[in-house]
């Protein structure tokens, strides 16, 4: 059998980034960065005040207190928006408002809220006089141009997955079309006489088709157009079918699940391998041991277990790292944590990922199982937060004993 790492590095070997396109940036929320974004002009791109107040210089009011204020002459009134085309000598002051520019001549703004005008309504004009109650200093509430960006430094690696912030970040930079990698698409195909659709009532043998609902979720969550074409029966003829119908969509890749296995009414294979080629792998793994692997009319394809859990799994450790190659994102090592387990684990020597529920605890983290790790039993993946992982070789786990887990994503 193959080890689980052995099976990646061959998937992988396959797969390399698409091409990229632009999108407005109203679009561009959750894709994948294909350049780098640098800064094109200093942010912010001129002093501006942070507060309401007045702009003055800060040796005027360096000695002013409660006890001992100061009054200047106001020359100005500035709001946002605006420009501050005036020189601020000594003993002068001018109204300004959060976010317009700062005079020339101005070192400082004092708050409103430290002078005698802090009780104006809006609307009113700005006063001839003003008096400072409080001493600020030189560069008090003014942010200075380039004091967050500046010109040509890099705001954003190739490769992010752009978020809320980032989206607002290029808005405050005035991209408006975004250069982001081409979206994967893919087409599911499930199969069995077994299955049901979920908006039939269950009848004597029959399960409802649960996997493509779930690969869908997954594929959408790793950046993909998903293509459910719903399924095939135990009949050849409606496996090659459901295969051409696939291919004739163009994906990038065709995923199933169930049928690849070699029983007497899995056509899958046979299929897969008419048009392209199938390499059928055994993987030291559980859930999840059978793993399809090949192309069907030249379009990569994965066959995946039918067992939910193993179809869960399978994806998570195959197939998202395809698809998150194809759109360009970085492929990292899943982050994993140590945990302590509250119970005893026995395993069958294969490399295991195991539902559990991990709760921090006294600084540690425990681990309990979600009960039976039976690979039909989706409702424990549905309790889990985090999945075990047992090393290749280790049969029996004590209560206190130490391992790995991957922290779910919500």
């Amino acid at each position: 059998m193959l080890s689980v790492k052995e099976a990646q590095q061959k998937i992988l070997s396959h797969f390399e980034p698409l091409g990229s396109s632009f999108v407005a940036l109203d679009e561009a929320a959750g894709r994948v960065l294909a350049e780098p974004i640098r800064a094109n002009a200093d942010l912010p791109s001129f002093d501006n005040s942070s507060v309401d107040g007045f702009a003055l210089h800060a040796a005027d009011v360096s000695k002013t207190g409660q006890t001992l204020p100061l009054t200047l002459s106001v020359i100005a009134d500035i709001p946002a928006g605006s420009s501050a085309d005036i020189q601020l000598l000594p003993g002068q002051a001018a109204r300004i408002m959060t976010g317009a520019p700062t005079p020339r001549g101005a070192d400082a703004v004092v708050m409103i809220e430290d002078t005698d005008s802090n009780q104006h309504p809006a609307g009113t004009a700005a006063p001839n006089f003003v008096t400072v109650l409080k001493a600020v200093t030189s560069g008090e509430s003014i942010r200075r141009r380039g004091a967050d960006l500046r010109t040509g430094q890099q705001v954003l690696p190739s490769g992010a997955i752009l978020r809320a912030q980032d989206i607002g970040m290029l808005a405050m930079l005035g991209v408006p079309n975004v250069p982001v990698r081409k979206k994967p698409k893919v087409a599911l195909v499930s199969s069995g006489d077994e299955l049901l659709p979920v908006s039939e009532p269950l009848s004597p043998g029959k399960i409802h088709d649960s996997n493509s609902y779930t690969l869908a979720a997954l594929a959408q969550k790793a950046g993909c157009d998903v293509v459910r074409l719903g399924v095939a029966s135990d009949r050849r003829e409606a496996v090659e079918e459901m295969l051409d119908q696939a291919a004739n969509l163009q994906p990038d890749v065709i995923i199933s699940s169930a049928g690849v296995s070699v029983g007497a009414f899995d056509f899958i294979k046979d299929v897969v391998e008419s048009a392209g080629s199938l390499n059928f792998w055994k993987v030291n793994m559980r859930p999840g041991k059978p793993l399809a692997f090949g192309s069907y009319r030249n379009i990569p394809f994965f066959g995946l277990p039918g067992n939910p859990v193993s179809s869960f799994v399978g994806f998570l450790i195959f197939v998202q790292p395809a698809l998150e190659r194809l759109g360009g994102v970085e492929t990292a090592e899943k982050a994993k944590v140590k945990v302590v387990l509250s119970e005893g684990i026995e395993s069958d020597g294969r490399e295991s990922y195991l539902r559990a529920i991990v709760k921090r605890q006294n600084g540690s983290f425990i681990a309990s199982l979600t009960g039976h790790q039976g690979s039909g039993n989706l409702f424990s993946l549905v309790q889990a937060n985090a999945l075990l992982i047992i090393p290749s070789g280790v049969k029996s786990c004590p209560p206190g004993s130490e391992v790995e887990a991957w922290i779910l994503e919500n």
